[in-house]
């Protein structure tokens, strides 16, 4: 079988990477008013305008890691 492009650990920190950026977004979310007339303040603040941000951009940072930084496998060193 072929080498992969990637070793395993360099996939188990892409995937980490993914798990921290989706986080974020799930931090983003909500806030909204059921309705539309009513002004809510409640998405402006600092979950969603700091927090949620902040690991989104730890994600990518992850992310850029995982595909940039070279990691040897235990199996490849044999």
């Amino acid at each position: 079988m072929g080498k992969m492009a990637m070793s395993k650990k360099g996939l188990k920190i892409l995937l980490a990477g993914l798990t921290v950026m989706i986080a974020g977004y799930i931090l983003m979310t909500g806030g909204g008013s059921k309705d539309p007339a009513v002004f809510n303040y409640a998405m402006f603040d600092f979950r969603r305008l700091v927090a949620a941000p902040l690991v989104i951009l730890a994600g990518i940072v992850i992310e850029v890691i995982a595909v940039m930084g070279k990691f040897e496998d235990k199996e490849s060193k044999k």
